[in-house]
């Protein structure tokens, strides 16, 4: 339904956190308002905005870019702008630097009197007095689904409530009234710790849930109805829409002249249907060389073939990099598998008839483009922010299965890897999960589903 030529344009500011699982949804709903004829103003760095795909042109006059440098802070290497770009323990200095951008985006929105709308993260809690003295509206746009928001609880439950020891996370909360299991591990709850500022991420959450109108999340009421009515439930402000799954355009599968998927693709089309499984840890889970060692005796030990790609962690040097994959590794799986070395086409991998699974670390962003193929998931969550739930998520629903781990330190065992990926690729005990995940693509890869939900959300703005 084109409702845009009847409807006033607003004026809306996107500021996202500075990392690509948020900038990328970010963008994604950027260009779905400047279909309808809204203005967007993207707020970020230079950096990040460089590394965004170029806008189709029918868009470029609805949606403006607006750079704001990142104050220096002492301990941020220089020149770093995204937490891809930094160890887990280094992305406090980003959060602080990020709220020193509040000088510039206050200048801008002054000099800015036609925004009366922010679709904004987690991370400004310092937005809501600025907004509410210039006459501004505020979005909260969690990239996170209902499920990881519902076990947050309410503003006051996470300022202040029950939950006080790392202990208490790894328990469902009680106003989680349905069964379940989404909890963290207590390694996750630790882990987590390394990339706190001194204003906790919960106390951001808390603060911008408090003074925004509208809670919007990457989700639907088709894959989680029971996480959304216990949101509504606990909070009786803001209105919650989720605005979709925002499944990536498969328009890139198609593309056609890139030298190295030319090669990727030779290999798969060698192999049999669904018996390649992908491995991709996200650009942001560093993993110690003892557990990446372990993971691949793993992988060598389910003798299935399989497609790896490793990044080197942030800041290492060279040679410590090199020294992440087990000496001579690469040599001994060289006719089982393939190690990629840095970036990798996942969409096109992943959409390949040959691969049957993916290795993730469960971010989000990751998990929809797998659902949305219909490819189950093995699961082995990252130690931040809210992966842990999602793979608890994946493995209740059924379409996935967590790798076994040591509750306390996280540590695994190589023997375990090879059993879950045999599980979930073809051991018979694992059919019902594949099929399971074969349905979730009318979910999770419905472009349709995903933009009714977008226009609902577009409604609910501009009815505000």
């Amino acid at each position: 339904m084109d409702y845009s030529s009847s409807r006033k344009q607003l004026h809306i500011a996107m500021f996202p956190w500075l990392a690509y699982g948020h900038i990328a949804p970010y963008l994604q709903v950027a260009k779905f308002l400047a279909q309808k004829n809204h203005h967007l103003y993207y707020v970020s760095t230079p950096k990040n905005i460089s590394r965004l795909p170029q806008l189709p042109p029918t868009l470029c006059s609805n949606i403006t870019f607006i750079p704001l440098s990142l104050p220096h802070v002492d301990g941020l290497p220089p020149g770093v702008e995204s937490t891809s770009e930094l160890p887990i323990h280094k992305v406090p200095y980003l959060k602080k630097s990020f709220d020193k951008l509040e000088t510039q985006l206050t200048e801008f929105l002054e000099r800015s009197p036609q925004i009366k709308l922010i679709i904004h993260d987690f991370a400004p809690h310092w937005l809501p007095p600025t907004a509410n003295q210039l006459g501004i509206n505020l979005v909260y746009f969690s990239i996170l689904n209902a499920s990881s928001n519902a076990f947050l609880g309410s503003p006051s439950e996470i300022l202040g409530g029950s939950r006080k020891s790392p202990e208490d996370f790894t328990v469902v909360p009680t106003w989680m009234d349905y069964p379940n299991n989404i909890a963290f591990k207590l390694h996750e709850t630790v882990s987590h710790k390394e990339c706190e500022d001194i204003v906790s991420d919960f106390e951001r959450c808390a603060t911008v849930l408090l003074n925004c109108k509208i809670l919007t999340l990457r989700t639907c009421y088709e894959f989680e109805p029971e996480a959304l009515r216990v949101l509504s439930k606990i909070h009786q402000k803001p209105i919650i829409v989720p605005l979709g799954l925002l499944p990536p355009p498969l328009t890139s599968v198609d593309d056609k002249g890139d030298e190295n998927w030319e090669a990727l693709k030779k290999w798969l089309d060698s192999k049999q249907e669904k018996s390649v499984f992908y491995v991709a840890l996200g650009s942001e889970v560093s993993l110690s060389q003892e557990s990446m060692h372990e993971l691949a005796f793993g992988i060598e030990k389910s003798g299935l073939p399989f497609i790896w790609v490793v990044r080197k962690p942030p800041l290492v040097e060279e040679q410590f990099a090199e020294d992440m994959i087990p000496p001579e590794f690469e040599e001994r799986v060289s006719k089982q598998g393939m190690v990629l070395r840095g970036w990798a086409p996942q969409l096109r991998i992943l959409a390949h008839s040959s691969v049957g699974g993916f290795l993730t670390h469960c971010g989000w962003s990751s998990v929809i483009e797998s659902l949305g193929l219909g490819k189950p998931l093995i699961l082995f969550p990252g130690g931040s922010a809210d992966l842990g739930l999602i793979a608890r998520l994946m493995h209740w629903k059924k379409v996935g299965f967590e790798i076994e781990r040591n509750d306390v330190d996280g540590s695994f065992k190589s023997d375990l890897v090879a059993a879950c990926i045999k599980r979930v690729m073809v051991d018979p005990e694992g059919e019902q999960l594949r099929a399971n995940a074969l349905a979730m693509k009318e979910i999770f890869g419905n472009v349709e589903l995903s933009n009714k939900c977008l226009d609902e959300f577009t409604q609910s703005i501009e009815n505000i």
